[in-house]
């Protein structure tokens, strides 16, 4: 969802110049919404607004003003999807360019930090002066949980500059995995270009990939059931570990929590069943375990390849992402 500040952090410390490209405001029928990010050097270009003749087009804007002297290091080009770019959407966009330096660290930082703690901000970014642009300004955001962030807007500072500022927040999605195996694996590397953020919870250290997406944390415990009391309300859980009995420990875990966004257990029907029969030997009622989500995967997605499953579940992640977003924070059943 913000990989653009791990890339830009990254280009910088490699001495590259960049353009940061923000559709800053979109109307009718556009390839990207607003918010949407893209980062251009001289060579190559990270992420996407739509691909198309309009991000052909901002790609060249933003190369020819990369190193020009004597020009605004931040503007503004309003720009109608229409023939004249060579595109059906028939949409306009504004597309904001900031040019990044070394000096862009500091606040490329921060906004990373915020976000890891969990924190929206609203980033402030005043255009033209010449070369000689105020820093962008972050502050915190005044959103209370589950307050839709706001669309992004063109005003003016206390100067009558004009201004764009945009509130920047965490995924709203949170995901906890337990289980480093084949379908974990495959299903990490989906989950990481997703807007979501992932614990990835297993005992064998060794499993874990060196390399991991920026959205993804690793708990490396032996004891998963704590991870599980101290998640964050409305999170997604998906339980495939390699030991059915701590799979059903997991489970019964976890069905003592009332705020589940979704709740996916690996297996067959016949493993559900077997599980049942367990938890109601135990008094657990039975709609408490039937929020659990087994077999997992959208139906008709078929296969028992990883990939396959994974695909399947990112899909059914997707979902709850989508209900989540409209205030219905309900279990898929």
């Amino acid at each position: 969802m913000h990989d653009w500040i791990d890339q830009a952090l990254w280009s910088l410390d490699q001495g590259q110049a960049l353009v940061l490209v923000t559709v800053a405001w979109a109307q009718g029928s556009t390839p990207r919404e607003a918010g949407a990010k893209m980062l251009v050097s001289d060579r190559q270009q990270w992420l996407t607004i739509g691909g198309g003749h309009l991000e052909w087009m901002a790609v060249d804007v933003a190369r020819k003003r990369l190193h020009a002297a004597h020009v605004p290091s931040r503007w503004i080009e309003r720009l109608p999807l229409g023939p004249s770019l060579g595109q059906c959407c028939g949409g306009m966009v504004h597309l904001l360019f900031e040019r990044l330096d070394a000096a862009d660290r500091g606040w490329l930082g921060d906004l990373r930090a915020r976000l890891l703690a969990g924190r929206a901000a609203v980033r402030e970014v005043v255009l033209g002066d010449g070369g000689n642009a105020p820093p962008v300004r972050l502050r915190d955001a005044p959103l209370a949980p589950g307050e839709p962030v706001p669309d992004k807007l063109l005003a003016e500072d206390d100067q009558g500059r004009p201004l764009f500022a945009e509130v920047i927040a965490p995924a709203p999605l949170n995901v906890i995995l337990f289980g480093a195996g084949h379908v974990g694996r495959a299903l990490v590397h989906i989950l990481g270009t997703l807007p979501c953020q992932v614990t990835w919870v297993d005992e064998r250290e060794d499993l874990f990939p060196d390399i991991l997406p920026p959205n993804v944390r690793l708990e490396a415990t032996d004891t998963p059931e704590a991870v599980i009391d101290e998640a964050p309300p409305h999170s997604c859980y998906l339980i495939m570990t390699h030991d059915h009995a701590l799979d059903q420990r997991l489970c019964e875990q976890l069905l003592r929590r009332d705020d589940v966004a979704y709740f996916g257990l690996i297996g067959s029907l016949t493993k559900r069943r077997k599980f049942e029969r367990r938890f109601q030997a135990r008094g657990i009622p039975e709609a408490r375990y039937r929020r659990i989500v087994c077999p997992i995967g959208e139906p008709g997605i078929a296969g028992k390849q990883p990939a396959v499953i994974a695909v399947a579940v990112a899909a059914q992640i997707l979902r709850v992402r989508a209900e989540v977003a409209q205030g219905a924070a309900a279990p898929v059943l």
